[in-house]
C-alpha cells in the first residue's frame, strides 16, 4: 500500500488565485489549436426580455457584451445570458464553482511546482539564464503542472457541483482543446471548449449543472489517461492536499468524491423486530459493526484486510420471507451508529427500475451507481434487487 503524505492547500493561497481566476472567466481570446468551433445560434428570447442582464459590471475597461467572435470566451457572459435580467442561484452556484476551481487549480499547480525543480527553472527562464540542457526537464515540468492544473481544475469544480446537481444528464463528446504547454495556455484551451458546451446544451439551469459537471468528468479522464505515459508528475501523485474549507481532497489524477449521505427514506426495523431465521438476523448485525470499522484515514477496513468478510453477500429466499426486512435493520443500524460517530452513510438501491429502454441511458444509470458505491469517503451499504 502506497503511503501519501496530507498536506493542506491554504485557503490564502486559494483566495490570491481568486482575481487570475475571475479575469479567465471575464474573457480572453483563445484561437483553438485542437478543438473545432461550432456555429453557436443566438438564444430565442421571449418578447419583452433583454437580451442582456439589466445590471452590468461598471469596471472601467470591462466588456461585459456577449461575444460574436469565433475564439473569444466569455464564460460569465454566457452563463448571465441564460438569465431574464438577474442570475438566479443555480447560475451563481455554476459561476462561483468555477472560480473557485480555477483558483484551486492555480494553488496546486503552484504547490506542486514548489516541490518540484520548477520553480527554480521558471525564475531562470524570466531571468534569461536557463542553461540549453535543462530546456528539455523544463518542457516536461511545465507539461506536468498542465496536467496538475487541468486535473485540479476539472476534480475541484466537480466537487463543489455535485450537491447542485439532479437527474438531468448531458452526454458530451472528448475533450479535444487539452494544451500542456503551460499552465494558462492550457486552462484557457479547456475553458474555450466548456464555452462551447455550455452554448451547445445548456437550455435551461438543470442542463446548465449537468453540462458543466459533465464536461469536468470527461475532461478528468482525458487527463488522467494523459498523465500516465507523462513524465515528472511524482511531485503530485506521491503527495495529496486538502482543502478544509470545502472538505475536498486532492490525491494524484483521481477523482475526489462528495462525502455527503444521500436522504434515507426507507422504513428502518429495530433488531426486535426481525424474527424467524437469527442465524441471519445475527450475521447481519455483526455485518453492520464490521462495517462500522473502516478507517477514513487510511481508506480501508481491517477486517476486510485481514480476511474478516467479503465486500458482496447474497441474500436468497422466496417473496417474503424477510429479505428486505433484514436490509431495513442494517441499513437502520448503520444510520444510527453514524449518527453517532459523525460518519456520513449512504444508502443505495439498484433495481430493474433504473434499466432503461435506451441502452446508453441504462449505461449511464450504472456508471452513476458503481461511482457511488466505489466512494472511500462514506460508509455505504448497496442493496442490487434481482
Amino acid at each position: 500500500m502506497t503511503t501519501r503524505d496530507t498536506m493542506e492547500l491554504k485557503e490564502e493561497a486559494i483566495r490570491s488565485q481568486y482575481e487570475a481566476a475571475l479575469n479567465l472567466m471575464t474573457g480572453f481570446d483563445h484561437a483553438p489549436r485542437l478543438g473545432k468551433a461550432v456555429e453557436i445560434a443566438p438564444t430565442e428570447r421571449s418578447s419583452g426580455i433583454g437580451t442582456r442582464p439589466r445590471f452590468r459590471s461598471t469596471t472601467p475597461g470591462l466588456v461585459t457584451r456577449p461575444t460574436t467572435r469565433p475564439g473569444g470566451v466569455r464564460l460569465i457572459d454566457r452563463i448571465e445570458g441564460q438569465s431574464d435580467g438577474l442570475l438566479s442561484p443555480v447560475q451563481s452556484a455554476v459561476l462561483n464553482a468555477l472560480r473557485r476551481g480555477l483558483a484551486i487549480s492555480l494553488a496546486m499547480a503552484e504547490s506542486c511546482a514548489a516541490l518540484s525543480p520548477l520553480g527554480e527553472l521558471k525564475k531562470a527562464n524570466l531571468e534569461g539564464r536557463l542553461p540549453e540542457t535543462k530546456r528539455s526537464e523544463f518542457s516536461e515540468l511545465l507539461a506536468a503542472e498542465a496536467l496538475v492544473a487541468l486535473h485540479s481544475f476539472a476534480n475541484a469544480t466537480a466537487f463543489l457541483l455535485a450537491p447542485h446537481l439532479g437527474s438531468t444528464t448531458v452526454e458530451l463528446g472528448e475533450v479535444d482543446e487539452v494544451l500542456t504547454d503551460n499552465t494558462p495556455l492550457a486552462l484557457q484551451g479547456v475553458l474555450w471548449e466548456l464555452d462551447q458546451d455550455i452554448a451547445q446544451h445548456a437550455t435551461d439551469e438543470p442542463r446548465l449543472t449537468a453540462t458543466v459537471a459533465a464536461f469536468c468528468e470527461v475532461l478528468m479522464e482525458k487527463v488522467a489517461l494523459r498523465a500516465q505515459t507523462a513524465p515528472r508528475t511524482d511531485a503530485f501523485t506521491q503527495n495529496s492536499w486538502k482543502v478544509e474549507a470545502d472538505g475536498l481532497t486532492l490525491s494524484g489524477f483521481k477523482p475526489a468524491r462528495v462525502a455527503k449521505g444521500g436522504q434515507i427514506t426507507m422504513q428502518f426495523k429495530k433488531p426486535h423486530e426481525v424474527v424467524g431465521n437469527h442465524i441471519a438476523k445475527y450475521q447481519s448485525m455483526k455485518l453492520a459493526k464490521m462495517l462500522m470499522a473502516y478507517d477514513f484515514d487510511r481508506k480501508l477496513n481491517p477486517f476486510a484486510e485481514l480476511g474478516g468478510f467479503i465486500f458482496t453477500f447474497m441474500g436468497d429466499g422466496k417473496p417474503g420471507t424477510g429479505k428486505t426486512t433484514l436490509i431495513q435493520m442494517m441499513a437502520g443500524l448503520l444510520n444510527d451508529y453514524c449518527q453517532v460517530a459523525g460518519y456520513p452513510f449512504r444508502y443505495q438501491n439498484f433495481s430493474i427500475d433504473q434499466i432503461d429502454s435506451y441502452q446508453g441511458k441504462s449505461g449511464q444509470n450504472a456508471k452513476a451507481f458503481i461511482d457511488t458505491v466505489i466512494d472511500p469517503t462514506v460508509i455505504g451499504l448497496v442493496c442490487l434487487n434481482r
